[in-house]
């Protein structure tokens, strides 16, 4: 590793001169621009590299920000994460991630290890059950601006940024409706599930505007889990359920994407098709959503602006904390987006 006494030999002036140079330290405006050339033709003829752990040592800042992701199997992650990345490289911070696996124990841990390493910031992927909100409670002691993504917190501690899923889900019964289907059958999430109860208000809101019956022997629940893809079995297993009880519908709305496909699969292996005789529709539009066959109609989250405005946030609360003025949280509510596919059509 090349060092600052390195390049004060090879540029001919002495380490301190050097050191006030390549750290840009307010000394730095008496030293002659001539002088400062050589020291920086030296130390990148050499290949210096600054160490930054010094530095951040000296500023008291390390230029991080902790990512946890709650299960990273989730393909409702991979958009997230990438909005995620692009605006903390497009800041020159460095992300730290880390996966929880959906254990209470790891987030735990993982926070303690975050916070040892000086995080100046943390981004919270909750994309399935969030474990316990009171964990967070060190956070709002050590002053680090935290954003929450997928799940609302009440409080001025934490931020937050979250789809409109009571939007969300009147959009999707409102084209069903549109497409003249009145026999419905509906897979909610679980009960547990922040998303789960703002969705389903919106369908019975949309079920009331249009006066449609929602009949009650055509609902069922997901289980709780805390496996996201666990819905895709499930999804099968009550849609299989509903065929063999032989209570008909012509159109499915399902929870999320992933239980959609399950309930695909479960209406071909009845030997039904899609949409001919059923039409289902999702929620999230993950990356899979339109490469299924048929490609899925479903309820879009802007998954990576997502990440990107909880990253502003964050930003934002890291520049209130330098500037020593009050943190206060922001909570932000993006608005979904009808993907129509091929899994849907009009009634015949």
């Amino acid at each position: 590793m090349v060092t600052i006494r390195d390049v004060a030999k090879a540029s001919g002036f002495s380490s301190t001169t050097v050191s006030i140079v390549l750290n840009d330290a307010p000394l730095a405006r008496y030293i002659p621009a001539v002088t400062k050339k050589k020291i920086e033709r030296a130390a990148e003829r050499l290949g210096y590299r600054p160490n930054q752990f010094a530095r951040s040592l000296r500023s008291k800042r390390s230029h991080t920000v902790g990512v946890m992701v709650f299960d990273m199997t989730d393909p409702y992650c991979t958009l997230v994460l990438r909005g995620i990345e692009n605006s903390l490289y497009q800041a020159s911070y460095l992300p730290i991630l880390t996966d929880v696996h959906n254990e209470r124990s790891r987030f735990e841990r993982y926070l303690e290890m975050l916070l040892d390493r000086r995080i100046e910031g943390l981004v919270v992927l909750a994309n399935w059950l969030f474990l316990d909100i009171n964990l967070l409670g060190d956070l709002e002691k050590s002053s680090i601006p935290t954003a929450l993504i997928g799940c609302e917190l009440k409080g001025d501690a934490v931020s937050s940024v979250i789809v409109d899923n009571e939007i969300g889900g009147y959009l999707a019964l409102e084209h069903l409706h549109s497409l003249g289907h009145r026999k419905i059958a509906f897979i909610r999430g679980p009960k547990t599930l922040a998303d789960s109860s703002p969705r389903w208000r919106g369908i019975r809101n949309c079920a009331k505007k249009y006066e449609l019956e929602i009949d009650s022997r055509l609902v069922a629940d997901l289980p709780e889990s805390r496996d996201p893809l666990s819905s895709f079995q499930a999804g099968q297993k009550l849609t299989d359920e509903l065929i063999r009880h032989k209570r008909w519908f012509t159109a499915l709305l399902a929870f999320d994407d992933m239980t959609a496909f399950g309930a695909i699969r479960a209406l071909s292996k009845a030997g039904y098709c899609v949409p001919e005789q059923c039409s289902v529709i999702g929620f999230d539009d993950v990356a899979p959503s339109s490469l299924c066959t048929p490609p899925l109609t479903t309820i879009r989250q802007p998954m990576q602006t997502m990440g990107m405005r909880a990253v502003k946030i964050v930003l934002e609360g890291i520049k209130c904390v330098l500037e020593k003025r009050e943190l206060t949280a922001q909570h932000g509510r993006v608005a979904p987006e009808l993907v129509v596919r091929e899994s849907t059509r009009s009634l015949l």
